[in-house]
């Protein structure tokens, strides 16, 4: 099996299955520094990002776009002075896929 940040998220409708306890759990191994958050009855993935300072972070966000826009999968970014929360989810189905956690994938090798 390939390692998540070398896959590509596939297009999803809404009828896309969630994924599963198991698959959240086997999933969960291969992003450790995320966190499954629940908002407004949604499960997703978040993790904050330190930095020395706001033009590290935005320049952080700025690339974190340019994977969503190859992906075509967008996350939400809160950017501050000194950090960047990145929040992952699929909007079609009000919940995780696993494209979610190809992207959180790709979004910690920004930073190797």
């Amino acid at each position: 099996m390939a390692a998540l940040n070398q896959e590509h998220c596939e297009a999803c409708n809404a009828d896309a299955p969630k994924v599963s306890d198991d698959e959240l759990a086997s999933l969960m191994r291969e992003i450790p520094e995320w966190t499954p958050v629940t908002d407004d009855g949604v499960m997703m993935l978040r993790r904050e990002f330190k930095f020395k300072n706001f033009r590290q972070a935005l320049e952080f966000t700025n690339k974190v776009g340019e994977i969503a826009e190859a992906e075509k999968h967008h996350p939400e970014i809160i950017t501050e002075w000194g950090k960047a929360t990145v929040t992952w989810w699929t909007h079609a189905i009000n919940g995780l896929h696993k494209n979610d956690f190809v992207m959180a994938a790709k979004t910690d090798e920004i930073l190797k």
